[in-house]
C-alpha cells in the first residue's frame, strides 16, 4: 500500500445549511480529490456553531442539509467517515485536557480571532470563541491527523495544534503526530452582489448547489457586470467582469470565446449570462439529482451519520485510551 494513504486528514465545515458553489470551490472539491490519497474524517462542527451563534433549533436540519450536499457533491461515507462533533463525547474531554496546555494570551494573538472579532462586530468576545482553536486542535489530533488542508490565512490554526501536540508530547509522553499544513489554493469565488467579498448565504449573494435552473438564472440576471460596458455593443473589460469570474470555474471550455466576444463588444452581457448559466446549470445538474435522492429518503442521511459516528468513535475512544495511559489517569 502506498504509504501516503495512510495518513490521515481531518476537514469540517460548520453546519449551515445547503451549500453554495462557493463552498465547492473553497473546500468541497479539494476534500473530494484528497479522499483518494489519505484516511479522510468529515465533522460536522456543531460545537463549533456554537460559537457565533447559541440558536440550536435549526441545527439539525442544517446538518442534514449540508451532509446531502457533501455527498451528492462527491463525499463517499464509506472511504471517509461524516459524523457530529456532538455525538463524540471525545472531542470535549480531549478539549478540556487541552485548555491547559495553552495561555490565554497566545489565544489573542491569534489573527483569526481578530478578524472575526472585527467582521462580525464582536463586543465581548466568549471564553468558547475565544478557545475555539483548542476544540479545533483536539478535533484534529482525537483523529491522530497528520495532515491539514489550509490556505496561507489559517496557518496559524495549524500552528497552535503543533504547538499543543508537542506541549502534549513533551509533558506525558508521545501520542499524538504534529500534523502538517498542506497549502492549497483555495478558489475564493465572489459573491453575486459584486462588492468584492465572499459567496455567503447570509449576505444575500449566494448561488446554491441545489438551486434549479431558472433560480440560477434569475440570480444571473440580476449580477452587475462591468460598469463600462453599457449597450451590448461597447467594449468590455472581462478581468473586472464577476460573470467572467464565474465562467473561468463553470466555463472553462469558452473563456477564450467569452473574453474575445466581450473585449470585442460583440459579446453582450444578457448573452454572456445565459452563457454562463447554461455552464453552471450543467455542472449542478447530477449533483441536484443525486442530492434528490436524500431529500426524498432522509432516512439514509441518518444512517450514514450513525455510521460515521460509529467509526470515528472506535478511533477517538482508542486516542483517548492512550492519552490517560500517558497522564496515568486510570
Amino acid at each position: 500500500m502506498n504509504q501516503q494513504k495512510q495518513k490521515t486528514i481531518l476537514s469540517g465545515m460548520r453546519p449551515t445549511g445547503k451549500l453554495h458553489i462557493g463552498h465547492w470551490t473553497g473546500a468541497l472539491e479539494n476534500w473530494v480529490a484528497l479522499q483518494e490519497e489519505y484516511n479522510n474524517y468529515h465533522l460536522v462542527a456543531d460545537y463549533h456553531a456554537l460559537t457565533t451563534d447559541l440558536d440550536t433549533s435549526a441545527l439539525h436540519t442544517h446538518t442534514i442539509d449540508m451532509v446531502i450536499d457533501w455527498i451528492a457533491g462527491g463525499i463517499d461515507p464509506m472511504k471517509s467517515p461524516i459524523f457530529r462533533q456532538s455525538k463524540i463525547k471525545e472531542h470535549t474531554e480531549l478539549h478540556l485536557i487541552f485548555s491547559m496546555l495553552i495561555t490565554k494570551s497566545r489565544l489573542e494573538r491569534n489573527p483569526s480571532i481578530k478578524e472575526q472579532v472585527r467582521d462580525l462586530e464582536i463586543e465581548n468576545i466568549t471564553y468558547g470563541h475565544l478557545g475555539y482553536p483548542v476544540l479545533q486542535a483536539a478535533d484534529i489530533l482525537l483523529y491522530r491527523g497528520d495532515v491539514v488542508p489550509v490556505g496561507e490565512d489559517q496557518l496559524s490554526h495549524v500552528e497552535i495544534t503543533r504547538e499543543i501536540a508537542r506541549r502534549f508530547n513533551s509533558t506525558w509522553g508521545e501520542v499524538f503526530p504534529e500534523p502538517q499544513p498542506k497549502l492549497t489554493r483555495f478558489a475564493r469565488l465572489p459573491g453575486l452582489d459584486g462588492k468584492d467579498r465572499k459567496m455567503s448565504k447570509s449576505m444575500g449573494n449566494a448561488l446554491l448547489m441545489s438551486d434549479d435552473p431558472e433560480t440560477v438564472g434569475q440570480k444571473l440576471r440580476k449580477a452587475p457586470t462591468d460598469v463600462q460596458k453599457v449597450r451590448r455593443n461597447d467594449p468590455g473589460r472581462p478581468d473586472v467582469c464577476l460573470i467572467f469570474t464565474y465562467h473561468q470555474k463553470f466555463n472553462p471550455g469558452a473563456v477564450e470565446d467569452v473574453r474575445a466576444g466581450c473585449e470585442s463588444g460583440a459579446l453582450g452581457c444578457v448573452e454572456c449570462k445565459q452563457r454562463c448559466g447554461t455552464a453552471i446549470n450543467a455542472f449542478l445538474a447530477p449533483h441536484i439529482e443525486k442530492r434528490r435522492r436524500y431529500e426524498e429518503e432522509p432516512k439514509l442521511v441518518e444512517d450514514i451519520l450513525h455510521d460515521g459516528e460509529a467509526r470515528a468513535r472506535a478511533t477517538a475512544q482508542e486516542t483517548m485510551a492512550a492519552v490517560r495511559d500517558a497522564m496515568k489517569l486510570g
